[in-house]
Order: C-alpha cells, then sequence, then structure tokens
C-alpha cells in the first residue's frame, strides 16, 4: 500500500466525504482481512459475513458503540462527517443510519490519510468485536 504523504492540516481541509470514501476501503478491506484469518468461510461465504459488517445499519451501530471510546477530535471528525451534505440518497438503508455509516467511514479514512495507524487499528479491533 502506498505511503501517505499529505499533512494532518492538509487533510483537515478535505471534504469529509474524501474521508469517507478513503475509510469505505478501508474498513472494507479491514473486514476482509479479519473475516480470512478467523474462518474457514469459501469465498461466497465471505462475501456474505462481510456485508453484515460493511453494510451502513452495521457501521452506524458499531460507531454508537465505539462513540465513548473516541477521543474529543475523533468525536469532532464524526461530527464533521455525519454533518457534511451528501447529495447520494441510500438505496437499501435508513438515512439517519446511511449519515452515521458516513461518519463512521469519515473516522476511518481520516485516521488512515493522516497515518494514525495505531489508532486506526485500535478503532477497527473495537469494530469487529464490537
Amino acid at each position: 500500500m502506498q505511503e501517505i504523504s499529505k499533512t494532518k492540516q492538509e487533510v483537515n481541509i478535505m471534504s469529509p466525504l474524501v474521508w469517507a470514501y478513503v475509510g469505505d476501503s478501508v474498513y472494507e478491506l479491514y473486514v476482509r482481512t479479519h473475516l480470512t484469518q478467523t474462518t474457514n468461510y469459501k469465498p461466497h461465504k465471505l462475501h456474505i459475513e462481510a456485508i453484515k459488517f460493511v453494510k451502513a445499519k452495521a457501521q452506524s451501530d458499531i460507531l454508537n458503540k465505539i462513540y465513548e471510546h473516541l477521543t474529543d477530535e475523533e468525536k469532532e471528525i464524526v461530527r464533521r462527517a455525519r454533518n457534511t451534505e451528501n447529495h447520494h440518497l441510500p438505496k437499501n438503508a435508513d438515512v439517519k443510519d446511511y449519515m452515521y455509516s458516513t461518519a463512521y467511514e469519515g473516522l476511518i479514512g481520516y485516521l488512515y490519510l493522516t497515518n494514525n495507524k495505531e489508532r486506526l487499528y485500535e478503532i477497527l479491533e473495537m469494530s469487529v468485536s464490537a
């Protein structure tokens, strides 16, 4: 994977939807890797199980469960990502769940883009055990 070369200040001025775009990929890769390391499922079953983690409702629930463990700065990142105007309407999710899943993905993307790997892995670990 490519090393991140943006400063924290550069990441802070990005749209939180960009954070979420990156966070979506980072989280999905983490979930897929987690499942391949903790199960002996075949590809179709891996896909079915991964969906349980990455759908909007699941991410919204994860964010609610880990929220009290977030720092004030992380809560601000979540707030910004949740409140960013998104013109995309969810097909298979409640609007509130979609907003909170975007906030969760925004947090993951922000931590990844700012190279805060230690905290990123802490939150990802909390997420799959939440």
